[in-house]
Formats: C-alpha cells, sequence, structure tokens
C-alpha cells in the first residue's frame, strides 16, 4: 500500500529532533549534517552576502534550515544553506512562523562529499522551475562555484573568477576565492 504524500504543514510540525528533513514530492527525505568545512563555507557566504545586502538596505539574507515551499500537490519543501529573498517579497509576519510559499531569490547551496550530482541536478531543477533567479552552488573540495540562471547556461567559475549578483543583488561583485577563505 503506498505512502500517502506529507504536505508542507505536517513537516513543519514535526518534533525539533525528526525535522532535519526536506520534502521531495510529498516524500520525507533526511538531510545530514554537514561537516565543519561545509559550515564554515556556507557561513562564509552567508556573512559575505548579508554584508552587501545590509550596507544596500535589501533584508532578507536567510540561514540553513529555512524552509522554502517550492511545489505543491505534492509538496516540495527545500532549505538551502544560504538563501535571500527581496524586501518586496519577504512573507507579512504573520505568515513568517510557516515555511515561506516561494523560491528565493538567490539560493546558495555548498556541496558536501556525500552529496551525489543528480540530487544537486535535482534541487537545482526545484529552484529554477519554483522561480529563483540565481544560483550558486560552491564545491569546497575543488573550490568552484557553478552558476545557474533561467535564461542562461550554466557557469563554472574558478576561484579565478568573479561572481556577480545580476538583477538578483545589483551591484554584488565577489570573487569566487572568498567563498572558500
Amino acid at each position: 500500500m503506498a505512502q500517502e504524500a506529507m504536505t508542507a504543514e505536517e513537516l513543519l510540525v514535526l518534533p525539533d529532533d525528526e525535522r532535519s528533513c526536506e520534502l521531495v514530492k510529498g516524500e520525507l527525505r533526511t538531510t545530514t549534517l554537514g561537516s565543519f568545512e561545509h559550515g564554515r563555507v556556507a557561513a562564509t557566504i552567508g556573512y559575505l552576502i548579508g554584508r552587501y545586502v545590509g550596507r544596500n538596505d535589501l533584508r532578507g539574507v536567510l540561514a540553513a534550515k529555512t524552509g522554502f515551499t517550492l511545489a505543491r500537490s505534492p509538496d516540495t519543501v527545500r532549505a538551502p544553506d544560504v538563501a535571500f529573498v527581496r524586501r518586496d517579497r519577504i512573507p507579512p509576519a504573520d505568515e513568517q512562523h510557516k515555511f515561506a510559499e516561494l523560491g528565493p531569490d538567490l539560493v546558495v547551496e555548498v556541496v558536501s562529499p556525500n552529496d551525489r550530482p543528480a540530487e544537486i541536478e535535482e534541487k537545482v531543477r526545484e529552484y529554477l522551475e519554483a522561480g529563483v533567479r540565481l544560483i550558486w552552488i560552491a564545491h569546497p573540495g575543488t573550490r568552484t562555484v557553478q552558476e545557474y540562471r533561467p535564461s542562461a547556461e550554466r557557469r563554472d567559475c574558478t576561484s579565478s573568477d568573479e561572481l556577480d549578483g545580476y538583477d538578483v543583488l545589483p551591484g554584488f561583485k565577489c570573487d569566487v576565492a572568498e567563498f572558500f577563505e
């Protein structure tokens, strides 16, 4: 007998010790804890984006474990390592106690050694389908970043390249190498 698909609302009320999960097409998927390196890189990227956003009064930088409902029926809830949501898209205060029903404007995922390429590709596809406008997939092992945008081919960036915030974070520029310092 097939198990009934879980909803975003059911995921939200799971006990804290069971909530290290994402929901993919109604199926609960356990997420693994990140390594020290993973946490350091995610925090560095969050800091760099947050500093820029703060200086430009853009608001909306969110840390890991923040869930976003990307699709419904069946529900998909993802929690990127770092996310940015434009000020005008931030949910009203009375809706902030649940998962935001939107694709962030920018998503950053930091790849861990146990992440499989097919899983990363699945996340990228889901983010783009949900309207995410800029995705950075950071690979600490190779010190590279893959950049995805809806209207462009994937861009593979090395430590000597510069990332651009385009119209998502206008004026933001950052050397890829800074993500891994």
